[in-house]
């Protein structure tokens, strides 16, 4: 979703007055709705900066990588609701009916997981809190990529973005083939929201399978991506600049293959390179 503002383009010493299309930014309130004994609790989970469009994606995604359900047919229904935007007319609360909350623990999932476009990862400080959650390794011998369909892929990644021509500021997520075959993308301003949509797309239709599928993400790679893509199993990560320290130490205590800086005909491999080919 894009909408056009005017600005000031100064250029060859000269300054003039256009029109530019900008990607939208909205707040949506994630609402949790669960019976807790014969009463139904509704409570807010969390505050994201998301471009408005597949918000029922990104909530699905978003509770499962964050391990508020264990499976999505634990959601019973998604639901928009609060007033309309009187610039987009979008509405900016979603609230998500989930019909099994044995595991649910509204105290720690409030604590936890307020987050922005910025910051997915607020409130998370070491790779302890991800253990909690995930105790297994991701196997190394599975998928195998080739050094050309890991450079290749993210060419396809921004061909194929519907808004980044138009406006240069939005983030992509593209799950592949082994082959290098485009499965699905999504975008968004925030990088954490693109994949938690990519995620939650792929988990409702079917379309993971991890045994032969990567991910492609813009931009950097921080903790975050790498924690969403473990909670799918998936066992590469590519990104089109730098990891962080902690992506990398979370990306080795898994086993997770991490390549990043990925130009043209070069990248860098920060672990588990036994699965590129």
């Amino acid at each position: 979703m894009n909408s056009d503002y005017k600005v000031f383009k100064f250029k060859n010493n000269t300054l003039n007055e256009l029109n530019d299309q900008i990607s939208v930014e909205e707040p949506l309130e994630i609402i949790i709705k669960f019976k807790d004994k014969d009463k139904w609790i509704e409570n807010t989970i969390s505050i994201t900066m998301r471009t408005p469009g597949d918000d029922e994606d990104l909530v699905r995604g978003f509770l499962f990588n964050e391990r508020v359900i264990e499976k999505v047919e634990y959601i019973e229904k998604i639901e928009s609701s609060g007033k309309p935007t009187d610039q987009y007319g979008i509405k900016n609360k979603i609230t998500v009916t989930i019909n099994n909350s044995e595991n649910i623990d509204i105290d720690k999932i409030k604590r936890n997981f307020l987050t922005n476009s910025s910051c997915g990862v607020c409130g998370k400080t070491s790779l302890d809190s991800l253990e909690i959650i995930k105790k297994d390794k991701i196997l190394k011998s599975i998928p195998k990529i080739t050094k050309e369909t890991i450079m290749s892929s993210p060419d396809k990644l921004r061909q194929n973005q519907s808004e980044f021509s138009k406006t240069g500021g939005i983030h992509a997520s593209g799950l592949f083939t082994a082959k290098g075959d485009i499965v699905a993308i999504k975008e968004d301003v925030g990088r954490h929201n693109a994949l938690d949509k990519l995620i939650g797309h792929a988990l409702d239709q079917k379309l993971l399978n991890t045994n032969t599928q990567f991910l492609t993400c813009s931009g950097r790679l921080n903790f975050d991506l790498v924690q969403k893509a473990l909670m799918a199993n998936i066992g590469v990560l590519i990104g089109v600049g730098a990891p962080t320290s902690l992506a990398i130490d979370l990306a080795n205590r898994f086993d997770m293959t991490l390549v990043g800086f990925v130009k043209g005909d070069s990248f860098n491999i920060y672990s588990s390179s036994e699965r590129i080919k």
